[in-house]
């Protein structure tokens, strides 16, 4: 996740043309709400995806400062933006690969048995979005710390997840890939529609309509705005869970406790929220408006896991996570010596950053790296949170925790393992490449990945080799999402193009060494 919560509205109205609104029918704060106006649209499995090795997207327009313009998420800026060509890309060439190597010596030739041990990919900050929630903060929106409670595209998610779905699956015909391992902040508040919409994009689903309250069919007629029903064809691979702050906290800062439970329910929007009714096409206003939904129940941390625990395979997650409401637990890449550690970051009392305590250490995890050490296996650590976001707890929203790790305390522990690595996380919606290095212990990798939410929208596709020269590499390819035959995710994408040219995306430089990468670290 990007921090927190951009202000006003944004016309979540058109496809192709901005100012093809519909007027919208009259809403009622009746609990009685009709749903599918139009058939769910079946859009066909991409024959091919290329990646950022064979070709990049340039944003037509140079970035600008935030203070330059106004808030893209505006109806009348967004319009401005977009016919400026603010939202425009152009085909760049590809990014080439660089090799980077822990300790900064030169890579060794891989010897005569080199070979390849897993493919996955590694998918972060989906963040589907309810945006007329009754507990959005939009009117808190702003272009710095407070960057995310609006987005332009925030109507055009699910649509641009599913292409992203679409697109890994495409990849996976042309060089099988053994899982997809989430980045967390699947969701984006902790509702139960959106946790639904989620399993739904990503197991696969006959009719996902990310949509609440009324029916809204934004730009009259079906697939064509991004509240209308799809098919999702869902992962053809199995997909393991990852909890991120977005997962278990209201809009990612504020604790799903009694109050926030019964405003997720009501009518009455007092952050600023979005309406679509009597022709106000995603004005974001306070007030008592909203037409209540009981899906938009708030979950628990337990009642996450269990929803998620309870689907299909589980996800990752068993007894133990399901009991406890937290998603730390371990799984071996079959054939191989790798075993994936995933960490569970989020903190239940608020704040975004990442928390993790000496007693989960104590508990959980010290015994599950002990056992993987124990048991010859090279860890790859999985979680939400990088090492440098984590925290006491008393971040936006939050409280503290006692017993909190600090960054240097948590990569002090981690060095103590010699099996330890490569680290992979996300929330900062960006490409990171950072190599660990304690102050004494083992160094390990820590690969960031950018969120699929907020531009560039891509995803990694991960590969892991063991080069027979004493040596492991991974190699980590960015990739776009593909909007072929999907004029809804194009639309999406091209709204958060603005996003980052309009200047409201916080973003800092991000060079070619933490895009596509092979990066080297001495075997255990």
């Amino acid at each position: 996740m990007r921090p927190m919560l951009r202000t006003a509205a944004f016309g979540a109205c058109l496809v192709l043309t901005v100012l093809a609104c519909s007027d919208g029918a009259e809403s009622t704060n009746s609990s009685s709400v009709v749903r599918a106006r139009h058939q769910p649209t079946v859009y066909p499995s991409l024959a091919e995806a290329l990646t950022t090795v064979d070709r990049t997207f340039i944003p037509r327009t140079p970035r600008q400062s935030a203070e330059s313009g106004p808030n893209p998420s505006l109806v009348e800026p967004l319009a401005d933006y977009l016919g400026r060509g603010f939202g425009e890309i152009d085909p760049g060439p590809g990014d080439a690969y660089v090799t980077r190597v822990i300790d900064d010596s030169t890579a060794p030739a891989p010897g005569p048995n080199a070979k390849r041990l897993v493919r996955f990919v590694h998918l972060a900050d989906l963040q589907l979005a309810d945006d007329e929630s009754p507990t959005r903060l939009g009117q808190f929106d702003g272009s710095g710390a407070t960057s995310s409670a609006l987005r332009p595209q925030d109507a055009y998610l699910c649509h641009m997840a599913n292409a992203a779905v679409r697109t890994i699956n495409a990849i996976h015909g042309k060089d099988p890939i053994a899982f997809t391992l989430m980045g967390g902040d699947n969701a984006d508040s902790a509702q139960t529609n959106e946790v639904d919409w989620v399993l739904g994009i990503l197991s696969g689903a006959d009719d996902v309509e990310c949509d609440s309250g009324d029916d809204d069919d934004l730009v009259p007629g079906p697939d064509n705005d991004g509240k209308d029903p799809f098919k999702a064809e869902g992962l053809k691979m199995p997909w393991k869970w990852v909890t991120g702050n977005h997962d278990i906290l209201v809009q990612g800062n504020l604790k799903t406790d009694s109050g926030n439970r019964e405003r997720a329910l009501g009518i009455e929007a007092n952050g600023g929220t979005r309406r679509y009714d009597n022709g106000l096409a995603g004005f974001v206003e306070r007030g008592d408006f909203v037409v209540p939904d009981p899906r938009r129940a708030l979950l628990s941390r337990t009642e996450v896991m269990n929803k998620v625990g309870s689907h299909a395979d589980g996800h990752g997650l068993g007894a133990a996570e399901k009991a406890s409401g937290h998603a730390t637990y371990a799984f071996d890449v079959e054939g191989t010596p790798l075993r994936v550690l995933v960490l569970d970051t989020a903190h239940e009392n608020g704040g975004s950053e990442g928390v993790i305590k000496q007693s989960e250490v104590d508990a959980v995890i010290k015994p599950l790296l002990d056992k993987a050490k124990a048991e010859g296996k090279w860890v790859i650590l999985s979680s939400h949170h990088a090492a440098s976001s984590l925290g006491d707890g008393t971040g936006l929203g939050g409280e503290i925790a006692p017993g909190a790790l600090t960054t240097e305390q948590w990569t002090s522990f981690i060095g103590s393992y010699d099996n330890v690595l490569f680290s992979m996380v996300g929330h900062s919606h960006r490409h990171r490449v950072t190599p660990i290095k304690p102050a004494s212990g083992h160094p390990h990798w820590e690969v960031m990945t950018s969120a699929i939410a907020d531009y560039p929208h891509q995803f990694r596709v991960v590969e892991i080799f063991d080069q027979d020269n004493g040596w492991i590499m991974l190699r980590a390819t960015a990739v776009d999402f593909s909007v072929e035959g999907d004029p809804i995710a194009a639309e999406g994408k091209r709204r958060g193009v603005v996003d980052f040219t309009a200047g409201w995306l916080p973003t800092d430089d991000v060079g070619a060494a933490d895009k596509n990468v092979e990066i080297w670290i001495k075997k255990p």
